[in-house]
C-alpha cells in the first residue's frame, strides 16, 4: 500500500529513511483548474481524476480541483467512482461521471451513490436499468458515441436503437439521459482534419438524440488539448485530464507556462551512494555506459519498480532520463548513466563532484523543462527520453514512493 504524508511546504525535509518522494502541490492543481476555466469560460469543467488522479492521489486531487472551480469529476472505473464517494466527495460537492464499465458491474451501487453512468454499448442499457431498479432510484445516464476514435462508444449503426430504447426507459422513470459525449482521436494535433470530422459526427449524434425527444443537460467532447486549443469544441462541459496536473497536452505547441499551468508533482530522491571511479568503468547492467574519465558516480534509489521508465536508460542508445543535482550555482542537469534497474539508477556526477550520500536530486519538478532552459527537468523531458508521453510518466510512479501533499489546499 502506498504511503501518504502531509507537509506544509515542498521544501520540508525528507522523513528519516525515506529514499524518494513525490511532492504534490495541491495549490497548483487548484490554480491549473482556474486557468482551464479561463480557457473555457462558456463551459463547466470536469476534472478527470482517474488513475489515482494521474498518480497524484485521487481524493486530494479531486478536492483541489473542486477548490479551483471544477463542478464535475470524471473517472474511468466503477471502483474509482465508489472510492471517491467513500473518500468523502459527495454528490453535493460535484457531479461524478464514470465511463468505462463492464457487464456485471456494480450498477446499483453507482446509482445509490449518485454517480452518473455511461452507456457506451447496447448491453449497458439493460445493466443500468437493473441497477436502477435494485437501487430504487432513477439512473443518470450519459450516452457515449463513437465519432471516429474507434474505441469505446455506441456506433452510428447502433445509435438509433439505443436512443429509442433510452427514450422509452426515460419515459418510464428508470433512467434519465443527462449527457452525450465522445472522445477525440487527435486533438493533440491541433488542426488535424479528423478533429473537424469528429466534431461534425458528434453534432449529428446530438441531433439524433434530441430528435428522439431526449433533452440532455450537457454535451461534452473536449479533452485537455481541445480545451486549450479548440474553443469551438467546448460545448457545455470540458474534460481536462493531464492539464489539471500542470502538464501540456500539446508540448510541440506550448509548454505548461504558455497556458498558465504549472506541474503539480515533483519527484525527488536521496543519493544512496557516492563514489569515485576510474575512466573506463562500466556502469549498471549491460555496461551501456562507460565512464569517459575519472569521475564520481551517484546511486539514486529509484528504478522501474518505482515508475522510472527502463526506456530512459542512458548510454550507447542515447541520453538517459534527466536528473537535476546540486543546488544554487552548482545545480546542473545530468543524464541517467547506464541501464535503469528495478530499484536504482546511476548518475555520472562528474570529476570533483561535491555531492554526498543523502543529498537530494530531482528527477522532475514544477518547471517548463530543460527544453526551455530550466535547471529542473519536467515530466515531458522524461517522456522524450523514454519515447512516451508525460501522462505515462506521472501515472506510473509506483506505490513505494510516498506522496507528500503540500500547499494551502492540504486538508486538515
Amino acid at each position: 500500500m502506498r504511503e501518504s504524508l502531509t507537509v506544509s511546504s515542498p521544501d520540508a525535509s525528507f522523513p528519516p529513511g525515506v529514499p524518494a518522494r513525490a511532492v504534490v502541490d495541491l495549490d497548483a492543481i487548484r490554480d491549473n483548474v482556474r486557468a482551464l476555466r479561463d480557457h473555457a469560460p462558456s463551459a463547466d469543467v470536469m476534472a478527470v481524476v482517474k488513475a489515482d488522479g494521474y498518480g497524484h492521489g485521487m481524493v486530494p486531487a479531486a478536492r483541489a480541483a473542486l477548490a479551483g472551480g471544477a463542478t464535475w469529476l470524471g473517472v474511468a472505473t466503477a471502483g474509482e467512482a465508489l472510492a471517491l464517494r467513500a473518500g468523502g466527495v459527495t454528490a453535493d460537492d460535484a457531479r461524478l461521471l464514470v465511463w468505462l464499465l463492464v457487464p456485471g458491474g456494480p450498477f446499483a451501487d453507482l446509482v445509490r451513490a449518485g454517480v452518473d453512468v455511461t452507456v457506451a454499448a447496447p448491453w449497458a442499457l439493460d445493466e443500468v436499468v437493473a441497477g436502477a431498479r435494485a437501487a430504487g432510484s432513477t439512473a443518470r445516464v450519459h450516452l457515449e458515441v463513437d465519432t471516429g476514435l474507434g474505441r469505446n462508444g455506441v456506433t452510428p449503426a447502433d445509435l438509433p436503437d439505443v436512443v429509442r430504447r433510452a427514450r422509452t426507459l426515460e419515459a418510464s422513470g428508470e433512467l434519465r439521459v443527462v449527457g452525450v459525449f465522445s472522445h477525440l482521436a487527435r486533438a493533440d494535433e491541433p488542426g488535424h482534419p479528423s478533429v473537424a470530422r469528429q466534431s461534425a459526427a458528434f453534432d449529428e449524434a446530438v441531433r439524433a438524440v434530441e430528435a428522439a425527444g431526449l433533452r440532455p443537460d450537457v454535451r461534452h467532447l473536449a479533452n485537455s488539448a481541445a480545451t486549450l486549443t479548440a474553443p469551438g469544441l467546448h460545448h457545455d462541459l470540458v474534460r481536462p485530464g493531464i492539464a489539471v496536473y500542470g502538464l501540456s497536452p500539446v508540448p510541440q505547441v506550448g509548454a505548461p507556462g504558455d497556458y498558465g499551468l504549472r506541474p503539480a508533482m515533483t519527484l525527488e530522491a536521496r543519493l544512496a551512494t557516492v563514489k569515485a571511479v576510474p575512466a573506463g568503468e562500466g556502469v549498471s547492467y549491460g555496461h551501456l555506459y562507460t565512464t569517459p574519465r575519472d569521475t564520481v558516480l551517484g546511486l539514486v534509489p529509484v528504478g522501474y519498480a518505482d515508475g522510472v521508465p527502463r526506456h530512459a536508460s542512458g548510454g550507447t542508445a542515447g541520453p538517459g532520463g534527466p536528473v537535476a543535482a546540486g543546488t544554487g550555482d552548482a545545480r546542473r542537469v545530468l543524464r541517467v548513466a547506464g541501464r535503469v534497474c528495478m530499484d536504482q539508477v546511476v548518475l555520472d556526477l562528474g570529476p570533483g563532484a561535491t555531492e554526498a550520500a543523502g543529498d537530494v536530486v530531482t528527477l522532475f519538478g514544477a518547471s517548463d523543462g530543460v527544453a526551455r532552459g530550466a535547471d529542473v527537468p519536467n515530466a515531458e523531458d522524461w517522456a522524450r527520453a523514454a519515447g512516451t508521453i508525460s501522462y505515462e510518466i506521472v501515472t506510473r510512479i509506483g506505490a513505494r514512493v510516498p506522496r507528500v501533499y503540500a500547499g494551502k489546499e492540504v486538508q486538515p
